[in-house]
């Protein structure tokens, strides 16, 4: 008799465990509910807020550029379906016989929100267009950029300055963005080489400018790394190399063919009509009847 006590003391005992274990389960699918529920809430808000940004990126693209007397210009932005933070523009300075172009690229929306509006800020203090030397415009980014970056994001930044008095494009280039300097009737391109590295919490270094000079029917090619990063099915990325030899083998035509010929290419590797990240693409050429002014 003992021995059943026992048993059925025993048998009460785990009868009670279940039950709590079965309390502690329901609790926890509750939990569990409710938590899914908030976080398809919070990804429905991030889809929203990366959608709201890439519409605003797009907008803010420029759709018009300038008319400068003596350069033709073809541009094309396109935007990530994963990732983005492309913006570029191309404007007069003051000095009307000097124009810049510029083109950025960020890790995400949030770095680029912030790069964008410290160039908006900058832009509107006007220092861009004081004739200021390219690497120290980039530095005034820098300044500004550098103490307000989280996590491991990066920015890549090319400014360029063109003189038509002379035709010299002084740039700086730091991080990750392609230039290509394709000299009429050479073969071989220039490659704009980087001046320094990406923007990044760790980022201390002193930007440099490069010079080089322009001719009749050179052309100057920038473009982001959403192109040459970009993958085909089998997960291998376009690369630089492609990127040159589409330059090389397009057809010597207009500035607008060549753009077309580069993205045609890279849409032709990757079998994607939408980029995965945001790639931006600048063609600039200097057309043949050019009269250089001389230098004061």
């Amino acid at each position: 008799m003992a021995n059943d006590e026992s048993l059925k003391e025993r048998i009460s005992e785990l009868e009670h465990e279940l039950a709590v274990k079965e309390a502690e389960l329901h609790r926890y699918r509750l939990e569990l509910t409710k938590a899914n529920t908030s976080l398809e809430k919070l990804i429905a808000q991030i889809n929203q807020e990366l959608k709201m940004a890439q519409a605003l990126q797009k907008f803010l693209s420029p759709t018009e550029l300038p008319n400068v007397q003596g350069f033709e210009f073809s541009t094309k932005f396109l935007a990530g379906t994963r990732s983005g933070g492309d913006y570029f523009d191309i404007f007069e300075h003051e000095d009307k016989l000097k124009f810049g172009i510029l083109i950025s690229s960020a890790t995400g929306y949030s770095l680029s929100s912030l790069l964008l509006s410290v160039i908006i800020k900058i832009s509107s203090q006007i220092e861009a267009r004081r004739g200021l030397e390219a690497h120290k415009v980039v530095a005034l980014l820098a300044k500004e950029v550098v103490p307000n970056i989280q996590n491991e994001d990066r920015a890549n930044i090319f400014y360029g300055i063109v003189d038509r008095r002379s035709y010299e494009f002084q740039y700086c280039s730091i991080g990750d963005i392609d230039g290509f300097l394709q000299v009429y009737g050479k073969d071989s391109l220039q490659e704009l080489l980087p001046t320094g590295p990406s923007l990044g919490r760790d980022f201390n270094t002193e930007p440099q400018s490069r010079t080089v000079q322009l001719n009749p029917r050179d052309r100057v090619i920038i473009a982001t790394e959403g192109l040459k990063n970009s993958q085909n099915s089998l997960g291998v990325a376009w690369g630089g190399h492609r990127l040159s030899e589409a330059i090389s083998k397009a057809p010597r035509q207009g500035v607008h063919e060549l753009r077309n010929e580069i993205l045609y290419a890279n849409q032709k590797y990757t079998g994607k009509e939408d980029p995965v990240r945001d790639q931006t693409l600048i063609v600039t050429e200097v057309k043949d009847r050019v009269i250089k002014l001389a230098k004061n």
